[in-house]
């Protein structure tokens, strides 16, 4: 017979739940400002439901009613230097945050200040995408964000919020504040696998975060019980050594004091903790009706957990103890529905039977493009040193060494500076050699990952919205990308310009294309072109030494995240970098003519630049390359392009990547739009067939563009021109 032992979890789960004993004890003026904020919230609500209902809300309207227990009860213990972030339904948990930074300890017999009253009113502005809101109205009821409150903002995707508040505790953590980072989400977001990957992360971290799973049984009309087999939530957090709290969410005390007792461990370096609190939302997942309206809830359910209203049981314990008297809630009532009402007047009008937006509250429709990307750094006082012309010693270094270098030195000079990603810290720096040295050199800022893109590509991008550490991401290959594309793309690079433009994004995303490695469809993207269309990312792509080091310098004192594309073919190649110096920048937005030229203009980038110059040298043709440098839309060197154009009146663009995820596809399409009266045909473009590289040598290499395609394709563009190749000089070079 096999011998059983039962196991135990690791981490401590708990539920907690109040006595009358706690109630009694509670300090009053904590049980006055739950029951202020709770009435706050609940009548911000309500007005936002009506303005709903009359078609004034823009997007949907997911009312928090119901589950401000959790909110606030997890909130007015908090300090003001610690952080939160939430979910699609947070408007509790971001007024909670708000009010308790512009009106600690609110009184409920108390009329309201000026900064209440402006809290209300910028909140209610953003829902209703106007131009007072705290981000302009761009965020809307989602993505509600106010920095200097600690609100970090709000989350349309669902667990998005999650691995972005791993960053906040992060840096909290690294600056040894004994602050915290809360991040609230719901029952359907705890089967995400960002915020699974997160709590792995975040434990295997000890961070100072707190898990708070709101958990109303429903994702929109699915039931906890049928997507997952154990209902009690919490006990996610034990599966990854969490320390973890079941709480009636209904009961504000409860909340309160088992966030008390998380906060405990947190600030003593025994994070991260967990918080299930069972709540229900009154409404349904959208806008002024329940949810049994749609079928998917009873009458009678709805009703037991209304008669568990967090408002009435905190007006009751207070009223029991002789705390406050009923006519002074009734007043509190009155006092929070008329000042809403009045806010809501101040941003609406009158037309006809109906009401309408106030035209002159909408944000200016120039506003619309505004900080996708920040201000590059004013390059005049920089030490810009280009290759070409430097005439100093130099020393000749391999492309990875360089890489090495530079980012050695850079950690020398600042000290805000983390790298993160799998096995960097390993393997004599990774596995490309490219953070050699920096682990042994920098202890504590050389953070080797589990293999969760989501949670450190998150984690990195809360980091940098913090401000107070510049995190450096290394992709082993660019096909991860798509493991962690929702914190590439709709946080990292979309969080700058959704919440009003000025949410600096400083990080820096390295990664390689490996093509021709044997490593297949999985691994050798050219991402050049999925960034390239994507909003928010700036893209460097260096095909020396010399200018890696430049680049990279430049790219480590903006405010955006940024793309560094490196190349396998390039690692091992050697280049001249100045003898004893490691400080000069390339700034963004500068193209590089290798070689001057009058009947061709080739655009090309990364290690396709020398597969450009030896078919030019084979071919004979008199071609003008140019290396880009910085691909994204806002930093391309249209004077320098456009100059060349003009001499040259065409144009061929040479990648190396498939036809799919082209990088020319935009290229080509700007060049047309903006120099068509130059060109004297089409632009002409070489790059990969239409399939990713398979792991089979030859059909590898039938797949991408090397020199013999950019040969085949200078020659399409000299014979359009007039001027054929002759064909035993072509038919050579193609060999």
């Amino acid at each position: 017979m096999p011998v059983r032992t039962r196991l135990e979890t690791a981490a401590p789960w708990i539920e907690l739940r109040t006595t009358r004993e706690d109630w009694d004890a509670a300090d009053p003026v904590l049980l006055g400002e739950m029951l202020t904020q709770l009435h706050l919230i609940r009548a911000f609500e309500e007005t936002v439901l009506d303005l709903a209902g009359e078609g004034l809300v823009h997007g949907p309207a997911h009312s928090s009613i119901g589950q401000e227990g959790g909110a606030v009860g997890s909130v007015v213990g908090l300090r003001v230097t610690d952080q939160v972030n939430g979910s699609h339904r947070g408007h509790h948990q971001f007024l909670a945050k708000a009010l308790a930074y512009v009106a600690p300890r609110l009184d409920p017999k108390a009329e309201f200040s000026p900064e209440v009253e402006q809290v209300l009113h910028r909140t209610l502005a953003e829902i209703l995408g106007l131009e007072p809101g705290f981000g302009h109205g761009r965020g809307g009821s989602m993505h509600l964000r106010w920095a200097e409150a600690g609100a970090l903002g709000t989350n349309a995707i669902v667990g998005g919020g999650v691995p972005l508040a791993a960053g906040a505790a992060m840096a909290h953590k690294m600056a040894a504040t004994g602050d915290v980072a809360v991040t609230y989400f719901g029952d359907g977001a705890i089967n995400i696998g960002a915020a699974l990957e997160t709590m792995n992360l975040a434990a295997a971290w000890s961070l100072p975060m707190l898990f708070f799973v709101e958990n109303n049984l429903y994702a929109v009309a699915t039931r906890v019980d049928e997507a997952t087999r154990e209902g009690r939530l919490s006990g996610r957090g034990c599966g990854f050594g969490i320390p973890s709290w079941r709480v009636d969410g209904m009961d504000p005390l409860a909340v309160h004091l088992a966030t008390q007792e998380a906060l405990a461990l947190l600030r003593d370096g025994k994070g991260p903790a967990l918080i299930e609190a069972e709540v229900y939302r009154f409404f349904h997942q959208n806008g002024p009706l329940p949810g049994s309206a749609f079928g998917y809830r009873s009458k009678d359910e709805e009703a037991s957990w209304r008669a568990r209203d967090p408002l009435n049981r905190t007006t009751g314990e207070m009223v029991r103890r002789g705390l406050i008297a009923d006519a002074d809630v009734s007043d509190l009532r009155d006092r929070c529905k008329t000042v809403m009402t009045r806010l809501a007047e101040s941003l609406v009008e009158p037309h006809g039977n109906t009401r309408r937006i106030r035209p002159d509250m909408w944000p200016d429709t120039a506003f619309v493009d505004v900080g996708i990307r920040g201000e590059l750094p004013d390059w005049r006082n920089a030490r810009i040193v280009e290759g070409v012309s430097y005439d100093g010693p130099v020393r000749e270094r391999k492309f990875v060494d360089a890489i090495a270098d530079v980012l050695h030195r850079r950690f020398e000079t600042d000290s805000s500076l983390v790298v993160m990603g799998e096995d960097i810290h390993r393997l004599k720096g990774g596995t490309n050699g490219a953070t050699r040295g920096l682990a042994d050199a920098f202890p504590g800022r050389v953070l080797g990952t589990p293999i969760s893109e989501a949670a450190f590509t998150g984690l990195a991008g809360g980091l940098a919205m913090d401000g107070r550490y510049r995190p450096i991401i290394e992709f082993m290959y660019p096909d991860f990308m798509w493991v962690a594309a929702d914190q590439v793309f709709n946080q990292i690079g979309k969080a700058r310009h959704m919440f009003g433009g000025d949410a600096d994004m400083p990080l820096v995303l390295r990664t390689k294309i490996a093509m021709g490695t044997g490593y297949g469809s999985q691994h050798s993207l050219d991402p050049a072109g999925v960034f390239a269309t994507s909003p928010g990312w700036r893209i460097v792509a260096p095909s020396t030494p010399h200018d890696y080091v430049g680049l990279m310098n430049a790219a480590l004192q903006s405010r955006d995240p940024i793309l560094v594309i490196e190349h396998v073919d390039l690692y091992q190649t050697m280049g001249a970098l100045p003898a004893d110096d490691l400080d000069y920048v390339i700034p963004l937005g500068r193209a590089r003519v290798v070689r001057p030229g009058r009947d061709l203009t080739v655009l090309t980038y990364s290690a396709m630049v020398t597969r450009s110059l030896e078919a030019v040298e084979r071919l004979g043709v008199d071609a003008e390359v140019i290396d880009l440098r910085s691909l994204d839309r806002a930093s391309l060197d249209w004077e320098t392009i456009g100059d060349s154009i003009r001499r040259t009146n065409n144009v061929v663009i040479v990648e190396q990547g498939s036809i799919g995820t082209s990088y020319g596809t935009m290229l080509s399409d700007e060049i047309q739009r903006r120099f068509l009266d130059w060109l004297d045909q089409p632009v002409q473009r070489v790059h990969g067939r239409e399939a990713s590289p398979t792991i089979s040598k030859i059909l590898e290499r039938a797949a991408y563009a090397g020199t013999r395609e950019v040969a085949e394709g200078l020659a399409l563009a000299m014979a359009a021109k007039g001027m054929p190749v002759d064909g035993a000089i072509l038919n050579e070079a193609v060999r």
